[in-house]
């Protein structure tokens, strides 16, 4: 399930002109934006079966990024577990499984919503991938942001739809919801742009002993 998640997930955080509209910050972002990091709680939620509850997941840590091709998110609370993208491959660790998955990045990048903010060049590539629409700020759960909702163009993408949500000049909120109706929701702090980062950290070598599954 941890590893689903993650995956689901392979996503980011932003700042942009307090008085643009949430496509323009987008436009803006991809243009400006090389490298960033920052803090993140991730809530993951189940659609509930038949007679139970819907279950809810939470989890924090940290992600960086510098565009076209370089993540990496750091999952510290409950569990902890690597997503790294070093360019050519998609790695991701579980720390208590000591298993590694691997795949190769350009088959994961696509219409994910790690593409929103590390690998398009510009708005019009993103717009190839997804249906790119801004929803109301008087919408009433838009809890006050400024909101853009990204549809991935392909029917066999397992990403059913996400949001993207600004609080003046800051992307606050990411929610993302996937074919089989589980909604995550990435709510983002401490966020530091164009940072100096190494390109070193995104390198990842599996751990002796770890079981690793190539797909």
């Amino acid at each position: 399930m941890r590893i689903s998640i993650s995956i689901a997930l392979i996503t980011t955080c932003l700042s942009f002109s307090a008085q643009a509209s949430g496509l323009e910050s987008l436009e803006s972002f991809i243009k400006t934006v090389k490298s960033g990091r920052a803090s993140f709680v991730q809530t993951a939620t189940s659609p509930a079966k038949a007679g139970q509850v819907a279950q809810v997941k939470t989890s924090s840590g940290t992600f960086e990024f510098i565009r076209p091709n370089r993540f990496r998110f750091l999952y510290q609370k409950p569990f902890e577990q690597s997503i790294v993208a070093d360019g050519q491959t998609v790695w991701l660790f579980d720390v208590d499984l000591n298993q590694v998955t691997a795949r190769k990045q350009a088959q994961v990048m696509g219409s994910t919503p790690i593409a929103l903010i590390a690998s398009a060049p510009d708005l019009r590539a993103l717009q190839a991938e997804f249906l790119i629409a801004e929803i109301s700020s008087n919408d009433k759960s838009s809890e006050g942001l400024q909101w853009v909702l990204a549809t991935p163009r392909s029917k066999d993408n397992a990403l059913r739809s996400v949001r993207i949500g600004f609080k003046g000049n800051t992307l606050a909120v990411l929610e993302m919801e996937d074919s089989f109706g589980q909604q995550s929701v990435l709510r983002f702090s401490s966020l530091e742009l164009n940072a100096g980062l190494d390109a070193a950290i995104f390198a990842f070598k599996p751990p002796a002993g770890a079981d690793v599954i190539r797909q």
